[in-house]
């Protein structure tokens, strides 16, 4: 066997040393380079969760808003139709935002950019019902004291006139007759289920006729039945469904309603309900009262 020359093997042995100090250096950087990227991972996970859980905290609190929202236009109301029409077809929008919302991710920038905006564009549309229902209620309110005030001083003026034509009647009657029974402040009312004095005709669950007998020493005593005929605004006689009926200076009438009294000369105040009628409409309604001696008197009631 020949053997190696000694520088030769020198030479060798130098030549595998560098050889592995490269392929450890290698090594090392390699397993630096892995680090790095395992590194720059890690960072670029956690940037993405974080970034997905604000997204989501952003989606959390778009959505509470919307619900929010969706609250008040609940809670919005109003007594014209037409408000009602579209304050319902809001509401029917809000609820479909809600909807839509919790089916999109919170990634989806661009729809929940445009949730923002559409709510921001139902949030104005509230303010604007806001603004124009205060407004209606301002002008209702100074139409209903102008009418109040237009009622009252009719009243008064049918007062004053029933005031005159009960004096005149009864000087005459004391001549003519002296013993018919007169009446004075005939008034006709409106109440809701709750026993409430109201002028609205869809809250209207019974009219009341209110009047006194006036006093008449000359007239008999006992026994007397009241009569009343309500008109709705078209003429049409209500009816209470007991069909009533009397007859004066020969002619048979039917009457709305009736009561019957002990009148023993002194002045003698009375109600009568008129019940059992099925809706009321806007407008004028006239009651005239009757006994079966004379026409008493009449009043008149304006439902809106």
């Amino acid at each position: 066997m020949e053997r190696e020359d000694p520088l030769e093997r020198i030479e060798r042995r130098e030549r595998e040393r560098k050889q592995n100090g490269g392929a450890k250096t290698i090594m090392y950087v390699m397993a630096a380079v892995a680090v790095l990227l395992a590194a720059a991972l890690a960072y670029v996970l956690y940037q993405k969760n974080a970034l997905v859980g604000q997204l989501n905290i952003e989606k959390q609190e778009l959505t509470e808003q919307i619900v929010a929202l969706q609250g008040d236009y609940e809670a919005l109301s109003s007594d014209y139709d037409s408000i009602n029409l579209q304050l319902d077809s809001s509401r029917e929008e809000v609820a479909q935002l809600v909807e839509r919302i919790k089916k999109t991710e919170a990634t989806n920038r661009v729809k929940m950019r445009q949730y923002e905006k559409e709510l921001g564009t139902l949030r104005s549309i509230m303010r604007g019902y806001i603004v124009q229902i205060d407004s209606l209620n301002q002008l209702n309110h100074k139409l209903t004291v102008d009418a109040a005030n237009a009622r009252r001083e009719a009243a008064e003026h049918r007062k004053m006139n029933e005031q005159l034509t009960a004096q005149v009647e009864d000087l005459t009657g004391k001549v003519v007759t002296g013993s018919v029974i007169k009446a004075r402040g005939l008034r006709l009312e409106a109440y809701n289920s709750a026993g409430k004095l109201i002028d609205r005709s869809k809250n209207v669950a019974r009219l009341l006729v209110t009047l006194s007998l006036v006093e008449n020493a000359l007239a008999e005593p006992g026994p007397v039945r009241v009569y009343v005929r309500v008109k709705d605004p078209a003429g049409e006689l209500l009816d209470d469904g007991r069909g009533a009926s009397f007859t004066l200076d020969g002619q048979t009438l039917a009457a709305t309603a009736s009561r019957e009294v002990d009148y023993q000369g002194q002045e003698v105040e009375l109600s009568i309900y008129v019940n059992n009628i099925p809706a009321f409409q806007k407008g004028i309604y006239t009651v005239e009262a009757f006994t079966s001696q004379a026409r008493l008197g009449s009043a008149e009631l304006m439902l809106r």
